[in-house]
């Protein structure tokens, strides 16, 4: 039997009577027959609400709606059909010499120019000179294009494929040459070396992929986990508010409640001492104007007429009342800041706000940086204006003060021998001998002064260890904690010492220099654990 009437034979069995393509997916109904899934699905849907099913091939009727059980072995035999059918089809040349019906071919002849199917090719001469190649329609490219014989060798020098008559008579006589099939391994040994290289970057590519993916889904978990904690965190913060909120109100309500009653006892009793002084004045008038002087003698004294109680009094009585007492709105106020304050400490964050000095601060023989970064001393009056804030002495403090989560921040001190770094409330005296940065119990540093190291606080000196490669000095602060300390950022870090108190207010970074200047690196870091 001819092969393309086989083929044609097989294709006719595999052809869906619906779709009249080949079977996709092919199922089976109780009376035998196979149909695409698709197609039998939708046929069955056209025929709801009939009552009746029928077999679009053999009419056949079923009661209730036919369930479809998949034909694994036809689906096996439509997919090798394909896939047989794609690798003949696929070159799209056929046999030379099947005229009747188109076959798929073979191999080509070079020297024929000719393509064979498998029938033809048992068939065809085998000789050296009918050269067999992949099936091709481009034949005249197999062939030198002046002497018109296939290619036999390879031309190494100019890198070009030539016949037996391109060595002995062409341009390429003397050259190097190799044989087709030396020529071809040779490059097909440097493509796989290219192949190899290609697949190792697409590996690499391919990890880095799934690298770049995991962290996309961690940032996405990492994401929805501080959303969570934010939503949990306002809703908090909502709640707290709701309940200050109904406090202070109630508390203002209590208290104008009470001033009024207050204020009502005090006009009841100004109207009963109105009501006096109104008979006292109707009795003094009627005295004035009597005639009869012995009558106006023998009165009693004025002294009881004009005995009357300082009005005085109840107006600082009702002064006092009308003070609402401000204790818990400004505890609440307080209590409302530490909440905004853990908006900052509930997550995690590296902030980037910049630490800045307080220009108002700095003492007299200080230049502060356009920048607000860098203090440097100078031995001239730079004749700051005098105000309470400036202080007396060679120092400054930060314009923010924390009063709430951990912080830390850094300072570079190579170019001065001698300085306090450090932190301190905002109250603390700013003249007089106890206003220097650890004089007192206001604040807390680290100090340099004649190559010796110590912590100050209250007056009170720790000394530190001599040999501290000092040149930047990093203090952390835990305020919760009530935890200050103060490391140098050597090779390793250092620590040096961790101070310990009840923080009452906020604090302030602080800075004392003589001779040189100090300067602040970057902005002030904040961390927190989420819980």
């Amino acid at each position: 039997m001819n092969p393309a009437m086989a083929s044609a034979d097989v294709r006719q069995e595999l052809v869906c009577c619906i779709c009249l393509s080949i079977y996709t997916d092919p199922v089976t109904l109780r009376c035998g027959h196979n149909f695409c899934r698709v197609c039998i699905d939708r046929a069955l849907d056209t025929q709801e609400g009939a009552g009746v099913y029928n077999c679009p091939e053999c009419r056949a009727k079923f009661r209730r709606r036919p369930a479809l059980q998949r034909n694994i072995t036809l689906c096996n035999i439509v997919g090798s059909f394909l896939s047989t059918r794609t690798d003949q089809e696929e070159t799209g040349i056929f046999c030379t010499y099947c005229v009747d019906s188109p076959v798929p071919a073979a191999k080509s002849c070079l020297l024929c120019e000719a393509s064979l199917c498998d029938k033809h090719l048992r068939v065809h001469s085998k000789s050296a000179e009918h050269i067999l190649c992949d099936p091709t329609t481009a034949l005249e490219t197999r062939k030198c294009c002046i002497h018109k014989e296939s290619y036999r060798y390879y031309c190494t020098e100019d890198a070009a494929c030539i016949c037996v008559a391109c060595c002995l008579l062409g341009e390429h006589r003397g050259h190097q040459l190799e044989s087709l099939d030396e020529a071809s391994e040779k490059k097909k040994e440097k493509l796989r070396n290219v192949l190899q290289k290609l697949t190792t970057k697409r590996a690499e590519a391919e990890k880095r992929a799934q690298s770049l993916q995991e962290r996309r889904r961690e940032d996405q978990r990492n994401a929805a986990g501080v959303t969570e904690t934010v939503t949990a965190l306002f809703r908090d913060i909502r709640r707290q508010l709701k309940d200050m909120e109904k406090r202070v109100l109630s508390e203002i309500s209590r208290q104008e409640q009470r001033y009024s009653l207050s204020v009502s006892d005090l006009i009841q009793q100004l109207e009963i001492k109105k009501d006096e002084l109104s008979g006292k004045m109707r009795h003094i008038a009627e005295l004035c104007n009597m005639s009869d002087p012995v009558t106006v003698l023998q009165e009693p004294g004025t002294g009881d007429l004009c005995d009357t109680e300082d009005t005085e009094t109840h107006d600082t009585q009702v002064r006092g009342a009308g003070d609402l007492d401000l204790g818990l709105i400004s505890g609440t106020l307080h209590i409302l800041s530490g909440i905004i304050t853990g908006i900052n400490t509930g997550i995690y964050v590296q902030e980037a706000t910049d630490l800045l000095l307080d220009v108002t601060t700095a003492g007299y023989y200080l230049q502060i940086s356009g920048d607000r970064k860098t203090a440097s001393w100078s031995d001239i009056d730079q004749n700051h204006p005098v105000t309470p804030e400036r202080f007396q002495c060679d120092q400054v403090i930060s314009i923010r003060g924390f009063f709430s989560g951990r912080h830390y921040w850094e300072v570079d001190v190579s170019k001065s021998v001698w300085w306090r770094v450090g932190m301190c409330y905002p109250s603390m005296d700013r003249r007089g001998r106890l206003s220097d940065f650890g004089n007192n119990n206001k604040s807390w540093c680290v100090c340099r002064c004649n190559n010796q190291y110590s912590v100050i606080h209250d007056s009170r000196e720790i000394p530190l260890p001599d040999n501290i490669p000092c040149d930047r000095v990093r203090v952390y602060l835990d305020y919760e904690a009530g935890q200050l300390s103060f490391y140098s950022l050597c090779d390793p870090i250092r620590h040096l010492h961790t101070c310990t108190a009840a923080l009452t207010e906020p604090l302030h970074a602080a800075l004392y220099i003589w001779g040189g200047c100090i300067t602040i690196c970057g902005g002030v870091g904040s961390w927190e654990i989420l819980p």
